[in-house]
């Protein structure tokens, strides 16, 4: 794995497809050994599933505790058997936090979770989701999307599986006008990777200094991960105006 950089922040996004790849175990600690092996301080992971049998663990608490003292479960889907959806986890502080409901109506259930993060370097903004299958449904969830970035003071990440394969009106003609940013690896299928469905997206662009992708994670997952270095700014400080002082000789009498 490469090393990190103490003037970056490392964040991988991850479609972990409930853990099943290539190996029909429900492999949870072959995720948490592969994720650690890149020491992100951030990951966003998709398709965290708690309604398989197949391990005792609850995913959502085992990831959790397995990866970093901070973290978001944004569960879309809830029944008798357990959950599914998704989660954030930080190294670090979650400062500020919101889940949105990005459903689209008689579609799957989907959500995006929007997290300020304290990080040592300068804070950051960062929004993982994972879209759906219909064309006119990601169009209207990438507007959704665009309205949760906020202000642009500070570094912005948009992760995770955009499920974005076709380009006319897609998720990155739209995303990447104001994230100029981002990642162009071909993540799915993993044993033969074809479409770039998975991605980040970054504003400011400078700011994405590398990336990287890991083909190992084929036996854990039929998508690949996607890591990032990025070098988020300081927000600028917001400069107020002040009517300038203006010093008038008295007149002396005459």
């Amino acid at each position: 794995m490469r090393d990190k950089s103490p003037a970056t922040v490392r964040v991988m996004t991850w479609n972990i497809h409930g853990t099943v790849g290539g190996n029909p175990r429900f492999d949870l600690a072959g995720v948490v050994m592969l994720i650690r092996r890149w020491d992100p301080d951030i990951v966003a992971l998709q398709e965290v599933d708690s309604r398989r049998k197949t391990n005792a663990d609850n995913p959502f608490q085992f990831l959790q505790d397995a990866l970093g003292r901070h973290g978001i479960g944004a569960k879309s889907i809830t029944t008798t058997d357990g959950d599914y959806g998704q989660m954030l986890i930080s190294r670090w502080p979650i400062v500020a936090s919101e889940i949105h409901d990005i459903s689209y109506p008689e579609r799957e259930p989907r959500r995006a979770v929007r997290a300020e993060i304290e990080t040592p370097l300068a804070p950051m903004r960062i929004i993982a989701t994972h879209l759906g299958l219909s064309i006119r449904e990601r169009r209207n969830q990438a507007r959704t999307l665009l309205r949760m970035m906020g202000e642009r003071g500070m570094t912005t990440l948009v992760v995770g599986d955009f499920n974005d394969w076709f380009w006319p009106g897609s998720v990155r003609s739209a995303l990447s006008r104001e994230l100029p940013g981002y990642t162009r690896y071909r993540t799915f299928p993993s044993r033969w990777p074809l479409l770039r469905l998975d991605r980040v997206y970054c504003r400011p662009g400078e700011a994405l200094i590398r990336s990287y992708i890991d083909a190992t994670a084929r036996t854990c997952s039929d998508h690949l991960p996607i890591v990032v270095d990025v070098a988020p700014a300081a927000p600028a400080p917001i400069l107020t105006l002040e009517q300038p002082f203006v010093a008038h000789a008295e007149a002396e009498p005459g």
